[in-house]
């Protein structure tokens, strides 16, 4: 078959080069687009129509839903959606469409300023996390032990000068264990726990150097996530699980994930699933 899948990402890491081999093997051409150069707008270059799908692998949490609403209002379809993505790479607005669909999150407050701060800090009891609305990899998260040096994580935020920056969340700290579930179309494909020492490094994620072990997914993961892919629609996710009060909670859902480390703990071909998966979305 042939085709044309083309992967906007500002690097090419181990996924994409990964996802070009598996797809050039199935006579699927898989350029490389780089986000910061594609220069998006009315008209569209002609040859950005030539793409077939435009997989969107942007880190950035403002390149990806720009770029995916651009390619959408020329015709052009993307992996994921743009309102999947709009959705998920705002945690406050992922949050709040999951609880209105009646899927569990965490108890979480908006900050956009130091009297909101002071708020949270008094509605919930410490240890609580303090998290920017746009970003990923644990980048700029921070856990508050103690009350007395609160404030000072509020004025890093503050010097940040920019209200986009400094729009934040607070929530409890539910631990140093967490779920993510790799969803492919409406499956879930693979399951790892990612966990931390929760001394030097609390934050359980593969960027921060969690340790990292497959886990079959029970009957209460299907259905959360599930309820998940209806709301956003089918694609690929990383679902971020936490356990609180005896149940499972949606951290976050991750639009462009990197898969590596959860494809080194599972049992079935990861990369070779997706291949399936974007293969059969060709025209």
């Amino acid at each position: 078959m042939e085709g044309r899948i083309a992967i906007v990402a500002d690097r090419v890491g181990w996924e994409e080069r990964e996802l070009t081999t598996d797809l050039g093997r199935r006579g699927v051409h898989a350029p490389w687009l780089n986000d910061e150069s594609l220069g998006l707008g009315v008209p569209l270059d002609s040859s950005l129509n030539e793409n077939d799908i435009v997989l969107i692998r942007s880190r950035s949490y403002t390149r990806g839903g720009l770029l995916a609403s651009s390619f959408k209002a020329h015709g052009v379809q993307t992996i994921n959606t743009a309102s999947a993505i709009r959705t998920s790479e705002n945690k406050v607005l992922a949050r709040s469409v999951m609880h209105e669909n009646k899927i569990p999150v965490p108890e979480f407050r908006l900050v956009l300023s130091r009297k909101d701060f002071q708020a949270a800090l008094n509605d919930f009891t410490l240890p609580l996390v303090i998290k920017p609305v746009f970003g990923g990899m644990g980048r700029r998260v921070f856990l508050i032990r103690d009350a007395d040096t609160a404030q000072s994580f509020y004025d890093y935020i503050e010097d940040l000068g920019h209200s986009f920056e400094q729009a934040c969340l607070v929530e409890r700290y539910l631990g140093n264990r967490s779920i993510r579930c790799f969803v492919v179309g409406r499956d879930i494909v693979a399951s790892a726990e990612f966990e931390s020492d929760g001394d030097t490094e609390w934050r359980s994620n593969a960027a921060t150097g969690s340790r990292q072990r497959g886990i079959a997914h029970g009957v209460e993961v299907r259905h959360i996530v599930d309820r998940v892919v209806d709301v956003l629609g089918p694609g690929i996710y990383g679902v971020d699980l936490f356990e609180h009060a005896g149940s499972l909670v949606v951290n976050e859902v991750n639009h462009a994930l990197a898969f590596r480390a959860i494809a080194e703990t599972s049992e079935v071909d990861i990369v070779s699933i997706l291949g399936d998966y974007l293969q059969k979305g060709l025209p």
